[in-house]
């Protein structure tokens, strides 16, 4: 999936590329597309015009996501927009888009660990898998219980690092460990 996943924090490549360019993230909840009924409304859009049935080829079908771009920006009016396209409102960002960014930083009472090969951090002397789409990245761990950690990437919310049945284990925050 590009923009999520059902891994800690639900990150996905493309997320943590966004995370890094200071963009934040909203989610709906996981199936639950009425939270997010416009673009639902797009994608099928979009999927009817050009991908059902799919073209015989990658290149023909990028003539065709092309074509749905242009008509979907410039010629068509949104009803949303008041019968506008929505090129009649765009504006570039003012923002510069950065050659590389900054490693994260977290605060001084947070602990800091390096995402390893495969996705892990070692914490307590044990490997403890948190995301692959974080290998060569820092996290930070802030404690809010004993024995019980906030794992976040830059402002992200990643998991909850704790015991589960004896093991160290990364849960999505807000799940309870088991047996609480």
């Amino acid at each position: 999936m590009p923009f999520a996943s059902r891994g800690p924090g639900r990150l996905s490549q493309l997320a943590v590329w966004w995370i890094d360019l200071g963009i934040g993230l909203q989610r709906i909840t996981p199936g639950r597309p009425q939270e997010n009924g416009r673009h639902e409304r797009m994608h099928r859009t979009l999927k009817r015009e050009t991908a059902a049935p799919p073209a015989s080829s990658a290149r023909a079908q990028q003539t065709r996501f092309d074509r749905f771009r242009v008509c979907f920006n410039e010629d068509r009016p949104h009803e949303a927009l008041g019968q506008e396209c929505p090129a009649q409102h765009y504006e570039p960002s003012p923002r510069p888009y950065p050659e590389r960014t900054e490693p994260p930083e977290y605060p001084g009472h947070y602990e800091r660990r390096s995402v390893r090969t495969h996705g892990a951090i070692m914490w307590g002397g044990e490997l403890v898998y948190v995301s692959e789409c974080l290998v060569g990245r820092a996290v930070g761990l802030v404690e809010v219980e004993e024995d019980r950690w906030e794992v976040y990437y830059r402002d992200h919310p990643v998991g909850t690092l704790g015991r589960d049945g004896g093991r160290l284990r990364v849960r999505p925050i807000g799940t309870p460990a088991p047996g609480t």
